[in-house]
């Protein structure tokens, strides 16, 4: 038997490495400034840190509980209570993940039937196509137009179907930097209430959003959060990307299948993590309310500091990216143009393309400022000389 005959046919031929992944080893290799894949160039809280280490040190190494330990699962509760005006119950509601992709993976996989359609909105994040794909669902997408991204409410209308189960939504939304209103929640919930379809909100960014209201959350929809599962992420509020933990939230009966789905995918969540984040919410809740004002200062930062140059900058109303067009400066497609620009200018950047199925013929790039001041002006003076 020769060795080729082992190798099994792919459940997910199309899919190569990430683009973020390219770009990061790009960048690497052309000593380029580093502002495509979405992680900061700083440090998170000392006070997380340390607790981190005390955990540690008092011999909290051993499994956590599978939904996560009490003391997080209750903080993560009293956190929704305070910023959404729902307590979710900590025992049969709230589950802690390896990262919000673990708790994205868990909840498709949960959900969607062998011909069951999901409805994603591009540009969409590269993960959800393929979890839907493995469980055996299809995958309907609308086109969000640039500059404003929003959701057209009759083109979504007619793509329901009997068929459709589920609708994955994104605020605020990456990568386009814009945010879901709570008037398109009404509209959401106008569209799917008269059918049995479930609606998976990653909110990832929830902490950085910028719109004068403030984040929108399904969780704050009476309605939509009997049928939701809300996805966060703690490395994106404390900094922490490599520490991979983020939660879900979810009615009693949803989040019971996906825990079906998470205690055999991961079982359970770094202990000492856990009990540190849980320390961090109780004892300094004012980072994750002043992290709004964090990143704006970075973001204001970093536009003023292109103003003179030939890219337009768009919109920013969350997340910590910024849409570029660079149609003044070069004919290139996006991917092209995001290569060139790593290696002959030494910034690296996303197209926006590759978060999209069908064409997109718009010269946008994506670019993180989550950087300190010094990368960003760095970056800035760079890009102003093109």
């Amino acid at each position: 038997m020769s060795q080729t005959s082992l190798i099994p046919e792919s459940k997910l031929p199309a899919l190569g490495t990430t683009i973020f992944t390219q770009m990061s080893a790009l960048a690497q290799q052309h000593n380029a400034i580093n502002l495509s894949q979405g992680f900061p160039d700083f440090d998170g809280p000392d006070y997380l840190k340390a607790r981190l280490a005390h955990h540690v040190s008092v011999g909290a190494n051993q499994y956590a509980p599978m939904t996560g330990v009490q003391p997080l699962r209750d903080a993560i509760a009293a956190k929704s209570a305070e910023l959404y005006g729902y307590r979710p119950d900590s025992n049969s509601e709230v589950t802690v993940t390896s990262g919000a992709t673990e708790a994205l993976y868990a909840a498709i996989t949960a959900l969607v039937r062998p011909g069951d359609e999901v409805i994603c909105f591009d540009p969409s994040y590269d993960s959800y196509a393929p979890a839907i794909t493995l469980a055996g669902g299809v995958t309907k997408r609308i086109a969000l137009q640039p500059p404003l991204f929003r959701v057209d409410w009759q083109e979504f209308a007619a793509l329901l179907s009997p068929r459709t189960r589920l609708v994955i939504l994104n605020t605020p939304h990456n990568p386009s930097a814009t945010v879901w209103q709570k008037s398109d929640f009404a509209a959401l919930w106008q569209a799917v209430k008269e059918q049995e379809i479930y609606i998976l909100s990653d909110e990832v960014y929830e902490h950085i959003c910028f719109a004068d209201e403030g984040h929108a959350s399904v969780l704050a929809h009476p309605a939509l959060r009997e049928r939701a599962i809300a996805v966060s992420s703690f490395g994106k509020t404390f900094h922490m990307t490599g520490w991979k933990v983020g939660y879900c939230v979810a009615p009693a009966a949803l989040m019971a299948e996906v825990r079906k789905v998470h205690q055999y995918l991961t079982f359970s969540v770094n202990t000492p993590a856990q009990l540190a984040l849980a320390d961090m919410l109780n004892a300094e809740p004012e980072h994750y309310r002043e992290l709004p004002a964090f990143y704006r200062a970075r973001r204001d930062r970093f536009v003023q500091a292109l103003a003179s140059s030939r890219l337009e900058v768009l919109p920013c109303e969350g997340t910590y990216f910024l849409l570029a067009d660079y149609s003044a400066i070069s004919e290139l497609d996006d991917v092209a143009f995001c290569q060139w620009l790593t290696k002959e200018v030494g910034v690296a950047a996303i197209p926006l393309s590759v978060f999209c199925a069908d064409a997109f013929p718009h010269k946008l790039i994506r670019l993180c400022f989550a950087k300190q001041e010094a990368t960003l002006d760095a970056a800035a003076e760079r890009l102003c000389q093109l």
